[in-house]
């Protein structure tokens, strides 16, 4: 927790931080050079097909230059946490289309049985019908006032989600918004929902005990030097994941772990190198409250909670490309990982 001393009333909302200055990319006159550069600068780990689309659209549909912090909203959005729509594309294999895309196939099983499910893929999250009992609730909402007991018709709510990449690289912070992340799914599912409880899952390489060694475990194995050790892994990520939800106030109930590494009779090596982090939540949704309301136009977009920082973009093995293809900066990977604010979060919630 953190606190501040006002020995007197504010008198304004002032800050004393210099905000970054908002300026153009001059790709009217430079072309993708102007893109490639500002991708490079920034660690915006767009592709080829990105750049080409990016410079297409501003020069000669929108005909301007688009500003950084389009570029940078566009990097986040086209970040693999956002690319979801990605398995949804239209696929053309030796130039036949095929009929089904990826996500198609997930979604099979929910098209075969439909009946039990209320929300499912969207909102990051799902919910299954649930029944009217009793609860606690306030005789004031908004206001402190006393809980009495009244009737509601809630349903099931489960969201799930893995932070590998950033449990790698911060194993703590990491993890700690591998949580929050999934906290913040649980409640902004539907027009907001009840935060109930959570479990936890943790897949790591060789753990090299001091006291515990394994005939499989070979100490010549190299690792990444960007990634946190196997066991630096697994202990930090696992204090990060906990220590929001303690601070956020929602108990871990179950979880699981697992250590793997080991070389093939064929010489391949196979191991957790890029660790998985599963954070997974349950949760409870008035059924009046499934449907968010639709947005239209001239209404505000506010961003409210803490600092912004990326949402999982730039570095060498951030999550939008695959290890080793970026530019080996230290700190644009570790830029890509989040950092945890439980208390801004609970306070949001």
């Amino acid at each position: 927790m953190t606190e501040c001393v006002y020995s007197e009333p504010l008198a304004s909302f002032d800050i004393d931080i210099d905000v970054s200055p908002v300026y153009t990319i001059p790709v009217m006159e430079e072309g993708r050079k102007a893109i490639e550069a500002i991708d490079k600068e920034m660690g915006l780990a767009f592709d080829d097909w990105d750049m080409d689309y990016y410079t297409d659209l501003f020069m000669n549909k929108i005909k301007r230059d688009p500003t950084n912090v389009e570029l940078f909203d566009m990097a986040q959005s086209n970040s693999e946490h956002s690319r979801h729509w990605f398995f949804k594309g239209i696929f053309n294999i030796d130039g036949e289309e095929i009929t089904e895309n990826l996500f198609k196939i997930v979604t099979d099983t929910l098209d075969a049985k439909p009946d039990n499910s209320v929300i499912a893929f969207k909102d990051n999250s799902s919910a299954i019908r649930g029944s009217k009992c009793e609860t606690l609730m306030p005789t004031t909402p908004g206001k402190p006032s006393a809980l009495v007991p009244d009737e509601r018709d809630y349903d099931l709510l489960f969201t799930a989600e893995t932070h590998n990449f950033p449990s790698g690289v911060a194993p703590f912070p990491g993890a700690e918004t591998g949580a929050g992340g999934r906290i913040r799914d649980t409640h902004a599912t539907g027009k907001g929902s009840v935060v109930v409880a959570s479990t936890a899952g943790y897949c790591v390489g060789n753990l090299f005990l001091d006291k515990e060694s394994h005939t499989w475990e070979d100490k010549g194995f190299e690792y990444p030097s960007n990634l946190a050790s196997p066991l630096e892994i697994l202990i930090d990520a696992s204090n990060g994941c906990s220590d929001y939800g303690n601070k956020f106030g929602e108990p871990l109930i179950a979880g699981f772990c697992r250590s793997f590494g080991l070389r093939l009779p064929d010489e391949t090596r196979r191991e957790w190198i890029k660790p998985i982090m599963f954070s997974g939540g349950i949760g409870q949704i008035d059924h009046r409250h499934i449907e968010k309301s639709d947005g239209e136009i001239s209404n505000l977009i506010v961003k409210i909670g803490g600092p912004a920082y990326r949402i999982g973009l730039g570095g060498g093995a951030a999550s939008s490309k695959a290890g080793g293809e970026g530019t080996g900066d230290a700190n644009l990977d570790f830029n890509a990982v989040q950092r945890g604010d439980a208390e801004m979060a609970q306070k949001l919630n």
